[in-house]
C-alpha cells in the first residue's frame, strides 16, 4: 500500500469534520447492503480523530445485530464514517468524503452486504485495517496504473 498520510474529510455541509491516518493507496469496498451501499475503507479506530465541534452534529442508527454503528450528519444526512460490522474495533471511512489531493490510488472491491455472513466468512476484509495489508492491483483515481 502507499505510505501513510493524514487525510481530512467530512460531510457535505462540513459540520462533521475529521482526520484519518491511512495509506495514499488503498482498497475500498463497494457494499450492496440494505443501507443502499457505501464505498469505504477500514482503519483502526486509533487512527481516526473527530474534530471536537463535530460531535453535536452526529446521530447514529443501528439495526439487526447492532454491531455496525451508522453515523450521519444531523444537518446534511451524509455518512462520512461509521463503525463497520466487519471490523467493529475500527472505523469505515467513506472514500467520497475525503478531501481531494491526498489519495493516489484506490482499488475497488465488492462486498456482499446482502449476504453478509457468507461473504465475510470467505473475504479478507478484516485484514485490511491491519498495517500489513497486501497490496494488489491498483486503480488510480481516474486511470489505471
Amino acid at each position: 500500500m502507499g505510505s501513510d498520510v493524514v487525510h481530512s474529510g467530512g460531510c457535505h455541509c462540513r459540520r462533521v469534520r475529521w482526520q484519518v491516518e491511512a495509506p495514499t493507496s488503498m482498497v475500498a469496498w463497494i457494499c450492496n447492503c440494505s443501507m443502499r451501499g457505501n464505498t469505504h475503507f477500514v482503519v483502526p479506530a486509533a487512527k481516526f480523530r473527530l474534530d471536537p465541534d463535530a460531535e453535536e452534529f452526529i446521530t447514529t442508527y443501528t439495526f439487526g445485530t447492532h454491531t455496525a454503528k451508522h453515523t450521519f450528519c444531523k444537518v446534511c444526512g451524509i455518512t462520512s464514517f461509521y463503525t463497520s460490522r466487519s471490523k467493529p474495533d475500527g472505523l469505515a471511512i467513506t472514500v467520497a468524503c475525503i478531501d481531494p489531493d491526498t489519495m493516489e490510488h484506490v482499488e475497488y472491491r465488492h462486498a456482499d452486504g446482502r449476504n453478509w455472513e457468507a461473504w465475510f466468512a470467505r473475504s479478507d476484509i478484516a485484514g485490511f485495517s491491519a498495517a500489513t495489508a497486501v497490496d494488489t492491483v491498483r486503480v488510480s483515481l481516474g486511470a489505471t496504473s
